[in-house]
């Protein structure tokens, strides 16, 4: 297939280009107004070359400087995306309406504080680019029903990295998820079933039935519902600030399980398929969740006393119940000394649960039959038996103090230092986390706030070793009854023939004698 033919109506020289829509009459007209402007000694030896640079300022629009410099063309660009979060609206009543709502109660976290706190420690991100932050969390606020919003932190990426907001919307207005896949053992029974009404039916027409199959696949951990667990809060980012949030989905216990198994440098591209062994279920969106996960139930730390938990709920752990899950701020905290944060970590205590090795932070038994599947036959139950005798996973309850923590080959996981040791009295305290490196907490007088920012890795005393492929399964043992024989040689057929056949013939020879044999005694 040619190129369409121009059209006769339109002049030769107006018609434009297949690969873009300038035409040869306006790029003539530009080549001799540049030769006419910058007047050059010889113009003909260096024709080519204004040539060229006519076609690239027709593509960079942009660059109108005196110096061409395309190194800053992304960073033009950004800020042309950034200017939307500095523009506010203005007019009159509505501005000072829109002033009152903001100076009421909101959502927006106060970032700039934070960063002033955590800048004393030498820790945190730039004043610009904290202030940037700030106005991009004003606008999550603004297009999504946010109950509450905070900066998370920065995981960094090898071509970009995440700006992560932890967010909490408010009752009744969270988005309906799309259904929970069906259960792999569930998909078992039913296919069992359709394979027993199948063999039933053949069993006329076939001599040979097939053996059952007795093993079933392990069942599906259900992930926790939203507003609880591993998926307390919703977690929204972004690159830069400017560009849209993109919601994060919810982790299951099978994603934490294998990301505790690997680790990866993140890419900075959501879609990004995550390649590893063993294989993560999902691709980088759900690899970030994990480790998102992984990292607030092991940093997010908080003074003693500054939460407490709910009266009502006080009894269910005497009770025997699953514990306490929630806590709410204690009004009559009053503050710890920071040298006293400093000196003991036990005025420290945990406020996110704890991730159990299933995955979950709590506990699930994933072989307990459900109430429809009683009656089951004394086989299956027989079977099941081992199974149900799982040990429960407990974990440290929440609030627990940072000085019953494990210690990572003698080296305690946590480090605190004051701010400024020539001023303790005006210093804050400052906490870091040596199990994942980037993870920082202050504290000074009723606030505090935590942090991260890092690469997602947790610390390895050792190299990280990859785990080895599964051991190779055992041959099934061979036998008489299942060992193929090799066809037989023509000769081998031929002699077997014959011995048949030398048998047949003496087997008649002693029937006819036998015959014989009963005749003489009949006749005596």
């Amino acid at each position: 297939m040619g190129d369409p033919p121009p059209d006769p109506e339109e002049p030769y020289l107006l018609q434009t280009s297949v690969n873009c829509d300038l035409s040869l009459y306006e790029h003539l007209v530009n080549l001799l107004t540049k030769i006419l402007n910058q007047r050059p000694e010889d113009p003909l030896s260096i024709l080519e070359t204004l040539n060229r640079t006519t076609q690239l300022e027709w593509f960079h629009p942009k660059l109108d400087t005196l110096r061409d410099d395309p190194e800053m063309q992304p960073t033009y660009e950004m800020a042309e995306r950034q200017k939307t979060l500095f523009i506010r609206g203005s007019g009159g009543g509505e501005g000072e309406q829109e002033m009152e709502e903001e100076v009421g109660d909101t959502a927006v976290p106060n970032v700039m504080e934070s960063a002033f706190y955590f800048e004393q420690a030498g820790v945190g991100l730039s004043s610009d680019e904290s202030f940037r932050i700030f106005l991009a969390l004003k606008q999550l606020v603004e297009q999504q029903p946010v109950h509450t919003c905070r900066f998370w932190g920065k995981i960094l990426g090898l071509s970009r990295s995440y700006l992560v907001a932890e967010v909490e919307f408010r009752e009744g207005e969270e988005e309906v998820e799309e259904e929970e896949v069906e259960e792999l053992t569930e998909g078992a029974e039913i296919t069992d079933t359709h394979g027993e009404e199948e063999g039933e039916e053949d069993e006329e027409k076939a001599a040979d039935i097939l053996p059952k199959r007795m093993w079933k696949p392990p069942p599906v951990i259900p992930k926790e519902e939203s507003r609880s667990g591993t998926n307390k809060y919703l977690y929204f980012v972004c690159n830069e600030p400017g560009r849209p949030w993109i919601r994060l989905p919810h982790v299951t216990p099978n994603q934490i399980v294998v990301a505790r198994k690997i680790k990866k440098f993140l890419t900075g591209h959501l879609d990004a398929p995550v390649i590893s062994y063993p294989p993560f279920p999902g691709n980088e969106a759900n690899y970030l969740r994990a480790q998102i996960a992984r990292i607030s139930a092991a940093t997010h730390i908080s003074p003693l006393g500054f939460y407490q938990f709910n009266e009502e709920e006080g009894d269910e752990e005497e009770e025997g119940g699953p514990g306490r899950d929630s806590f709410e701020e204690n009004p009559d905290f009053e503050g710890i000394p920071v040298l006293e944060l400093v000196d003991s970590m036990a005025n420290w205590v945990h406020h996110m649960q704890h991730i159990l090795p299933q995955g979950r932070c709590t506990w699930v038994n994933p072989f307990q039959k459900k109430e429809e599947e009683e009656e089951l036959g004394e086989e299956e139950e027989k079977a099941d038996e081992g199974m149900e005798e799982m040990e429960q996973e407990i974990g440290p309850p929440l609030l627990t103090p940072l000085s019953e923590d494990a210690e990572i080959m003698h080296m305690s996981p946590w480090t605190a230092r004051l701010s400024c040791s020539l001023c303790p009295q005006y210093s804050v305290a400052i906490v870091r986390s040596n199990l994942w490196p980037g993870a920082y907490t202050y504290a000074s007088g009723k606030k505090f706030e935590n942090i991260y920012i890092g690469w997602g890795h947790k610390y390895s005393s050792e190299n990280f070793n990859p785990p080895l492929p599964a051991p190779i399964q055992h041959e099934y043992p061979s036998g008489i009854e299942i060992t193929e024989m090799n066809d037989p040689t023509v000769e081998e057929e031929q002699a077997l023939k014959a011995a048949q056949e030398q048998a047949l013939a003496a087997a008649e020879e002693e029937e006819e004698d036998e015959e014989e044999d009963e005749d003489e005694d009949l006749d005596d």
